[in-house]
């Protein structure tokens, strides 16, 4: 069985990786900063160029003297790539001189076996393309000119680049995922330790660093007889907190990534509790429609009183939330970890399941008998009939004649609805048709 190529980009810090990687996928997926360092864990991506389709893998910075464990990890992420791909682009710096970062990055080329195509990023003008023999040093043979910024050369590149890949690639493609769950929470909850724990890998960084995960990393995992998509996320915090664009993109992707998945892995740090910031971003998984699981981590590490604690402001600040089911595990550990698979499952079951519109107008035309709407503005509203018109998330339509129906009217039917049709993990969503 064959699958997609695969083609790992390769380089220093602040050379233009990501740059480069938006270019040749086309949109703006990666984050980009001047900041060195801003990639930090594998990232693929789909692309295609004159009808030749690959993955792209963008890889954070490689240094050869790691000044701390967060930098060397993101080497070892960057050397893995490599030594899963099936072409390398190193890409180097077409302005400055060259470093021992560049040479460490090509003697690791240079030992992989990996057939390589060798950049000169940066080079936006003529004058800067023409001095380029600085950069034969490293023994890589002649570079390839480009500016990703403005898009100058690359197609030239791609059109090496697609000449470069191999045919008919022996592997096996990945598996369908039946469905996309976000690992969403505040920073340094344990969300890329779970997914590392789902994954059976360490597939993503994990540093006791606030924000060491920046950009959304996407990844196929078999759970329990399933594969699914699980993207771990950037640490949503509040807009004060924000200190640079960096973290403001890696946090707008994770809200983005909220209002594209079919099930949310909620993460709360079981040593601090729920607090505003996970009632709103609850409120916003709500209002996205996806699937809801509380998963309360680090709970072994917790005393009888953080324990109590934690229950406490969960049942405060997300009370509106009280159908998702909770998960008090230790995603460090793997305590417990074992039991998210039938919580996934029942969730997505829930958020597809269709009740037929018998069933439906039955349960609210008793509910109507037993307690009619009030009086809004001297009229009393009638519900003629109901139906579920969507799934994913369950939403229902309520015909009335008399008048608006009160948001605790609503509610009402909301919260019979869930105990008789049990639509725990999923939001549901009601509406209103007026017909005179």
């Amino acid at each position: 069985m064959s699958r997609l190529p695969i083609v790992a980009v390769l380089g220093r810090p602040n050379v233009g990786k990501s740059t480069l990687v938006n270019r040749i996928i086309r949109k703006k997926a990666a984050v980009t900063n001047e900041e060195a360092g801003v990639t930090r864990d594998r990232r693929l991506f789909e692309a295609e160029w004159a009808g030749t389709e690959f993955q792209v893998i963008d890889t954070g910075g490689w240094e050869a003297k790691p000044g701390e464990q967060l930098t060397a990890d993101i080497r070892e992420q960057a050397e893995i790539a490599v030594s899963g791909a099936d072409l390398v682009l190193f890409v180097a710096d077409a302005t400055t001189e060259v470093t021992d970062d560049d040479l460490g990055v090509a003697r690791v080329l240079q030992r992989s076996g990996v057939p390589w195509l060798f950049v000169a990023n940066k080079a936006d003008s003529p004058g800067v393309e023409s001095s380029l023999t600085h950069l034969w040093s490293l023994g890589l043979g002649a570079p390839i000119p480009v500016s990703a910024l403005h898009g100058r050369n690359t197609g030239d590149l791609l059109d090496a680049l697609v000449a470069a890949l191999p045919t008919d690639v022996e592997g096996d493609a990945p598996p369908d995922a039946i469905a996309s769950l976000a690992i969403i929470g505040r920073p340094n909850v344990g969300k890329s330790t779970l997914l590392n724990r789902l994954a059976g890998e360490e597939r993503v960084l994990v540093s006791d660093v606030p924000g060491t995960t920046r950009d959304p990393v996407n990844e196929v995992i078999d759970i329990d007889g399933e594969y699914f998509e699980v993207i771990d996320t950037a640490g949503i915090q509040r807009r004060t907190k924000i200190n640079d664009d960096t973290d403001y993109y890696s946090v707008l992707r994770a809200h983005d990534t909220v209002r594209q998945a079919d099930v949310v892995l909620f993460v709360i740090d079981g040593q601090r509790g729920a607090t505003h910031q996970e009632q709103r971003l609850a409120e916003e998984i709500v209002g996205a429609g996806a699937g809801l699981i509380l998963v309360l981590n680090k709970w072994d590490e917790l005393d009888e009183d953080q324990r109590l604690h934690t229950e406490d402001s969960v049942a405060d600040r997300l009370a509106f939330v009280d159908w998702a089911p909770i998960i008090r595990m230790s995603a460090k550990t793997g305590a417990r970890t074992h039991r998210l698979p039938k919580y996934i499952r029942t969730v997505l079951e829930h958020r597809r399941h269709h009740i037929p519109a018998p069933q439906v107008n039955r349960l609210v035309r008793s509910l109507q008998e037993a307690h009619p709407p009030p009086v809004r503005k001297g009229r009393r509203p009638k519900i003629l009939y109901a139906v579920q018109a969507e799934t994913e998330p369950p939403t229902f339509v309520l015909f009335v004649r008399g008048g608006e129906l009160g948001t605790d009217y609503i509610r009402f039917i909301e919260n019979n609805l869930r105990d008789t049709f049990d639509f725990s993990g999923t939001p549901i969503r009601i509406r209103t048709r007026n017909r005179h």
